[in-house]
Parts: structure tokens; C-alpha cells; sequence
């Protein structure tokens, strides 16, 4: 009798699909604080934007029963809840206010650079060759698609200095997350991280209730979109994906947002993209590409048909060919 070999078991694919997930998301994101941002002022959207998500998040925690996460995750969840969910929108939404959306997107993705910078060197990721080259063609096709969007809009010192700290927050909020993956469920660090964020956003409450009475129920319907998917979803499936790989690899994951954003202008606000515009977009998903590849390790390079050698592998071949 012949014993049949077992199947090579599969990749998981969740991880990757959650990745995928949070890109689309938060380059939808950009469409609504467009038209979010008209009525609501910075602090106001970004309370807003928390609340919602705060309670969708804390209504599906009580559902799946996951109650709290281990004490050695909250400094990552305070972490990341006042620097990214916090401090990260509110001058993100400031900065894109005082530049052109070209400067914007130009100076927020050193965010992922120094992700990887940070990571390297305080979670001891390393900094793989393919990664650092894939980003480093991931950021000229940001650099390429900031270019060809300048010149639309007024531009400030000041504004170029909050994208900046949007960056820094951005970054160094990821990179406090995730040590707390070890400790807490997806849902958990994300919940709480935003709840974190709420309350650090709570003193913008005046103006989130004036600006609301004011607001077109178009801008008010889009600052809840912003926190129901953006916020609630898209963070809930980065941290799921962050807990599976490193900080490094996922924040490389994000030069697929500009590349998103200029396709979504595209098909929904009927805005053409330059050619340059196309071309900048294309090296970001080409460097996302190259980032996302492994290396393969010297046994599978020497010779991928037999990855096993040696006298137990043969004694399983020989068995294996026994009548």
C-alpha cells in the first residue's frame, strides 16, 4: 500500500485580508474628511469620529464578552491611544487645513519610514533589505504624487509642521500598539485605545456641539462613516494584522493609501489623475510589493524540490515507496 503524502497546509489568509482591509478603509477616509471638514472643525471631527467608533467598539466587546486585556498591555493602549487615536487626528485634520493636499500626503508618509526606523531599533525587528528598499519606492511614489497634487492650494510653515507631528504620533503610537498585541485580543487594544483617544479629545466637546448644529447632515453622515469603518473596523483589522507580522512590514502596508486615494478620486469626486499623478501611484504599490516579499532561506535556494535532507528523510522516502 502506498501511503499518500498530506497536503501541504495553507497559508493563512486572514492576516493578509485584514491588511488589505484597513488600506481600502482608510483611503476611503480621505474622500469623507474632505467634505467632514468643511463643517466641523479639526478637534470637533476628531471627537466626533472617536465617539462613534468608541461605541461601536465598546458595543461589539460586550457582545464577544472579551472584558479587559492583561495589565501589561496598557502601556501600549495609553501609548497609542493618546499619540495616535488622540493627537494624530486632530493635527493631521489641523495640518490638511493650513496645506495643500499634495504637502500633506508628502510629509505624513515619513510616518511609515520611521515606523520602521523606530521598530528596528526599540522592538528589535531588524530592517530587512527588501523592506527598506520597498519602502524606499514606496516614498518616492509618494513624493511623486504630493508633486503632482501641490500648487492646488495655499501651503504654511505651520501647517507643514503639523503634518509633520502627525507623522511622529503616527508612528510612535504603532510602535507603542504593538507590544500590546502580546497581551490583549485585536478588539480589545483597539477599543480601548479609543476610548483613550475620546477622552483625550474631550475638551474639543463645545465645539463638536456647535459645529454640529450648524454642519449639513451630509458632513455629519461622513464624520460618522469616518468612525464606524475608518476608525472602528479599519483599526480593529490593523491590530489583528500587527499582532502577525512586524511594525515594519505594516506600516509599509499603508504606501498602498495614496495609490487608493488617487484610483477612489478617480471613480467617485470624477477627479482625473495626471499622468505623473498614475506613475506615482504605481511605485507605491510597487514598493509595497517589494516590501511584502521574504527572502528565501539558503536551503530552499540550494534546492526547493528536496527542502528535507538527510538520513531521516530518506528512511520517510523509502517508506513511503513500500507496497
Amino acid at each position: 500500500m502506498t501511503t499518500i503524502p498530506a497536503p501541504a497546509p495553507r497559508s493563512d489568509w486572514r492576516a493578509p485580508a485584514a491588511a488589505c482591509t484597513t488600506v481600502v478603509l482608510w483611503a476611503s477616509a480621505f474622500v469623507s474628511i474632505r467634505s467632514a471638514g468643511e463643517a466641523y472643525s479639526p478637534g470637533a471631527l476628531a471627537l466626533g469620529r472617536l465617539l462613534t467608533g468608541s461605541l461601536a467598539l465598546g458595543a461589539l466587546l460586550l457582545l464577544r464578552r472579551e472584558g479587559l486585556p492583561g495589565r501589561a498591555a496598557w502601556p501600549g493602549i495609553i501609548a497609542s491611544g493618546l499619540l495616535w487615536f488622540g493627537l494624530y487626528m486632530v493635527v493631521l485634520n489641523w495640518g490638511e487645513q493650513q496645506v495643500d493636499a499634495g504637502t500633506a500626503a508628502m510629509v505624513v508618509n515619513i510616518g511609515p519610514l520611521l515606523i520602521a526606523l523606530l521598530g528596528s531599533r526599540l522592538l528589535g525587528e531588524g530592517l530587512p533589505r527588501r523592506l527598506a528598499m520597498g519602502m524606499g519606492v514606496s516614498f518616492a511614489g509618494a513624493v511623486v504624487v504630493g508633486l503632482s497634487m501641490s500648487g492646488k492650494g495655499s501651503s504654511s510653515v505651520l501647517g507643514v509642521l503639523l503634518c509633520l507631528l502627525a507623522a511622529v504620533a503616527y508612528a510612535a503610537g504603532v510602535v507603542g500598539q504593538k507590544p500590546a498585541l502580546g497581551h490583549g485580543s485585536a478588539l480589545q487594544i483597539t477599543t480601548f485605545g479609543c476610548l483613550v483617544g475620546t477622552v483625550a479629545c474631550l475638551p474639543f466637546s463645545g465645539a463638536l456641539v456647535s459645529d454640529a448644529a450648524d454642519a449639513p447632515l451630509s458632513a455629519t453622515l461622513n464624520m460618522v462613516y469616518l468612525g464606524l469603518f475608518p476608525t472602528a473596523l479599519a483599526f480593529t483589522t490593523w491590530a489583528y494584522a500587527l499582532a502577525r507580522t512586524t511594525a515594519g512590514r505594516m506600516g509599509a502596508t499603508t504606501y498602498a493609501v495614496p495609490a487608493l486615494v488617487v484610483l477612489m478620486g478617480w471613480l467617485l469626486l470624477d477627479e482625473v489623475p495626471a499622468l505623473l499623478t498614475i506613475g506615482g501611484g504605481l511605485l507605491c504599490l510597487a514598493g509595497v510589493a517589494v516590501s511584502r516579499t521574504r527572502t528565501q532561506t539558503g536551503a530552499t535556494r540550494r534546492n526547493p524540490a528536496r527542502p528535507m535532507e538527510g538520513p531521516r528523510h530518506d528512511a520517510e522516502r523509502r517508506a513511503a515507496e513500500r507496497p
